[in-house]
């Protein structure tokens, strides 16, 4: 029962996180004037993919806990997510898409290594980050064009 206690504790923290994350800080009326490129997605697209999305780290994030929670691998997952809450406040927050890029950037880095680094140790762990470095380095991407129309 406590393992499941601490599923549900893993996936709170991570999609209850980052739902406040992106309901405190939304994008305004400065990101409605941004130049962006023709392979941005309608805002509607985000919500649920990143909220699937934070379901699928705090299930990994849970299953290297239960491993080792002093392991690399769980140090990669802190870092990860310390990112990712980050880059909205820097992105949309601060109006800074170059130091956001910068954030993202650094995210993609630890989500791989994360990956690599679990490939042999808690491959199912490694495998739901899977989606996610797709989606962040399409974000990444995305980012990227923000920063060079603008």
């Amino acid at each position: 029962m406590r393992r499941y206690l601490a599923l549900a504790a893993f996936v709170a923290l991570v999609l209850g996180g980052g739902t406040l994350i992106g309901l405190a800080v939304q994008p305004d009326g400065w990101y409605a004037a941004l130049n962006k490129p023709s392979f941005n997605p309608p805002n509607w697209v985000f919500a649920p993919v990143w909220s699937t999305l934070y379901v699928m780290i705090g299930v990994a994030g849970w299953l290297v806990w239960q491993r080792d929670w002093r392991s690399r691998m769980m140090a990669a997952w802190v870092a990860q997510l310390g990112l990712n809450f980050i880059w909205t406040p820097v992105f949309f927050g601060l109006h800074a898409p170059a130091a956001a890029l910068a954030v993202i950037t650094a995210l993609l880095i630890v989500i791989l290594a994360f990956m690599v680094r679990g490939w042999s140790r808690d491959r199912a762990a490694a495998l739901l980050f899977v989606p996610y470095a797709v989606w962040v380095a399409f974000a990444s991407l995305l980012n990227a064009a923000i920063v060079y129309l603008n």
